[in-house]
């Protein structure tokens, strides 16, 4: 089995409707995606995928759609404010945790039709969640 894994950072905000902690006050993160790839053979010139082909896609996708973005849940009471405000935002079906955002962009790789196995995405220097398919 061969893997590759691709870095993606990116800055966005968030908040967690339901919490107790300090998390569910507008908040901001530098991120950075992880994006892991596996294939049990190499393609012709030898790669599970070209670095440069996950960042033209993957990292373009997020830096469209995630990228100094306030990620909030469908739900969220300041969507209103935020919309009259014109400030960019990212609707979410679920929380927009750490978990839900790295199933969030695993799902996106995996429409792309990518062989990705794992998306990690660090919230923190010392912290951040794994979605495996």
């Amino acid at each position: 089995m061969y893997l590759v894994t691709r870095e993606i950072r990116f800055c966005y905000g968030h908040r967690l409707l339901n919490y107790a902690g300090k998390c569910r006050h507008l908040h901001g993160h530098n991120g950075r995606a992880v994006i892991s790839l596996a294939a049990d053979k190499l393609d012709a010139l030898g790669m599970v995928m070209d670095f440069s082909t996950i960042k033209k896609v993957v990292s373009a996708w997020i830096d469209d759609q995630l990228d100094h973005k306030m990620l909030l849940h469908r739900d969220d009471p300041a969507l209103a404010f935020l919309r009259q405000q014109n400030e960019p935002i990212f609707v979410m079906e679920v929380n927009p945790t750490a978990e839900n955002i790295a199933r969030l962009i695993y799902d996106f790789t995996a429409s792309q039709g990518f062989p990705v196995v794992q998306v990690q995405l660090w919230e923190t220097d010392d912290s951040h969640a794994t979605y495996r398919g």
